[in-house]
């Protein structure tokens, strides 16, 4: 398996995260990189997030509605091993009181390109929220409105740009074989976050320019990496990333 798929995150690990998630690992670095915590991560299924967690001495339940998305974790998992830290279960995200939680909750709950497909992003926050510990974090990566108006406009799509800018899907119903995409801007992402009981300081930028690249670019990787960690919290540039990212903590008290 190449490193870019089984990443260390941040400082804490020996390999780098992959280009396009650095500025999002950089933002969990220092909640993963101390005492052992109980993470739940929300429809990561394949494990992207998940193993390199558990190779971080955390435990990692993750639910997701793929068999199959399960099963990659299942190997990703034993390849690195790590298994014995890892869980994998099959479930919907609106139905986390069915998913056995540590007591207290958990210490971290990873929300990451899950909201944009999902039926009700405010009901499915604050049923994730019910099962965080006060005190304890929510990671939240989401599509950004603005980062795909600018991918759809540079690929040669001006139409499909435009539907974006109204909020609207791009992609004909007819042929449309997953539920509609939504997409977010930050106000939009923070206020859901703030409603489910939780607070944020603000959000960052993921991918603000690795996405817009070309594979044969020939762009150095780790130049390219620390140009997206100064850019991840910098606007204008961060406004135009293809995703958002919100590190909140769960408010003591809510329910």
């Amino acid at each position: 398996m190449p490193q870019s798929e089984n990443p260390s995150p941040g400082s804490t690990g020996s390999t780098e995260p992959p280009v396009r998630t650095a500025a999002a690992w950089a933002a969990l670095d220092p909640l993963v990189g101390g005492a052992p915590l109980q993470v739940l991560d929300v429809g990561g299924g394949a494990g992207v997030f998940a193993v390199p967690l558990a190779q971080l001495g955390h435990t990692v339940t993750v639910v997701d509605t793929s068999a199959d998305a399960l099963a990659t974790l299942r190997r990703r998992a034993d390849l690195a091993g790590v298994a014995e830290r890892v869980r994998g279960v099959q479930g919907d995200a609106d139905q986390l009181g069915d998913v056995p939680a540590p007591g207290g909750g958990y210490d971290l709950v990873l929300v990451h390109a899950l909201l944009e497909v999902v039926d009700d992003p405010a009901a499915t926050l604050a049923g994730i929220a019910a099962v965080t510990r006060p005190g304890g974090h929510v990671s939240v990566i989401a599509a950004n409105r603005a980062g795909a108006v600018l991918a759809r406009a540079l690929g040669g799509h001006p139409v499909e740009a435009r539907a974006l800018l109204g909020d609207q899907d791009p992609a004909p119903s007819r042929s449309r074989t997953r539920p509609a995409r939504r997409r977010f801007d930050p106000d939009e992402l923070l206020g859901l976050v703030r409603a489910a009981g939780c607070t944020a300081s603000g959000w960052r930028g993921v991918s603000v320019v690795a996405d817009l690249l070309e594979a044969t670019s020939g762009a150095d990787p780790a130049a390219l990496r620390r140009l997206e960690l100064d850019l991840a919290g910098t606007s204008p540039y961060r406004d135009v990333a293809t995703g958002l990212h919100v590190v909140a903590t769960r408010t003591a008290g809510q329910p």
